[in-house]
């Protein structure tokens, strides 16, 4: 057996009342979207945007969030399983979303906003540097699910996933991206109150590194594999990749508006 230096032996129910179930994962879902409304509530006002505006904003892109994230994962990794038990499409609180779908929610989430209310152009930047601290979270709730494990490792950090029937180390693959997600919203906030940046640029650097950066942690995920070797997440972040690249080269040399 592998020597780990901590085995999740951790139920993902933090609470039961009655039929009622408390989950560590929604907790910390819930946890990262305070800290998310009163970060980001913080810097509409210092940049003196209308909190009218966020208010409303925050409601669609809960809601695009929500939903993006769910089919993304439903789409993207598991449709035979829930096609086969449609019910389990709304147990969101026992886990399974998806970050690119989660990103496509917004997006959609957002434009829809912008077409209703057409609110400063800034107001897309200032709503992305605090994102990072929810989807933290976020990782860090599958990680006490047991779910989006790593592959196996004999490093000393390894985790050993006993509630999954295992009594080998693998990858704290959930921690890696938790880590990188929160990394990249202090690099942001660090550059937002440093001085003015291009509008915009929030977006494309959100883009840039942690799609980039999760194309990497997908060698540490056990995951399924498409094609050459990479997996489904993989693809998916090369898309995301090359989309906002190609806008910053277009941008850069004036091809779009």
């Amino acid at each position: 057996m592998i020597c780990a230096m901590f085995t999740n032996n951790i139920s993902p129910v933090l609470l039961e009342i009655g039929p009622i179930e408390i989950r560590y994962y929604g907790l910390f879902f819930a946890l990262g979207a305070v800290i998310y409304y009163f970060v980001t509530r913080g810097i509409f006002k210092r940049e003196k945007l209308p909190t009218k505006d966020f208010e409303d904003l925050i409601v669609f892109l809960f809601v695009g969030l929500i939903i993006g994230a769910r089919f993304g994962h439903i789409v993207f990794y598991n449709f035979a399983y829930y096609f086969e038990h449609p019910m389990q499409v709304f147990k969101v609180w026992q886990g399974g979303l998806s970050s690119h779908g989660a990103a496509i929610g917004l997006l959609t989430a957002y434009l829809i906003f912008r077409f209703w209310r057409n609110p400063d152009k800034k107001c897309v930047d200032m709503i992305v540097i605090a994102m990072p601290i929810t989807a933290g979270f976020v990782r860090l709730g599958n990680f006490f699910n047991s779910e989006i494990i790593g592959r196996e490792t004999d490093l000393p950090w390894g985790v050993v996933f006993a509630r999954n029937g295992e009594s080998f180390a693998r990858h704290p693959s959930q921690l890696y991206e938790m880590i990188l997600l929160w990394g990249i919203f202090a690099v942001m906030f660090f550059l937002y109150k440093r001085r003015e940046r291009p509008t915009y640029f929030f977006v494309m650097f959100f883009v840039l590194f942690y799609f980039a950066g999760r194309f990497f942690l997908e060698f540490f995920k056990e995951y399924m594999v498409f094609g050459e070797g990479l997996t489904m997440g993989q693809w998916l972040s090369l898309g995301f990749v090359s989309v906002t690249g190609l806008t910053v080269l277009a941008k850069r040399f004036r091809i779009a508006p």
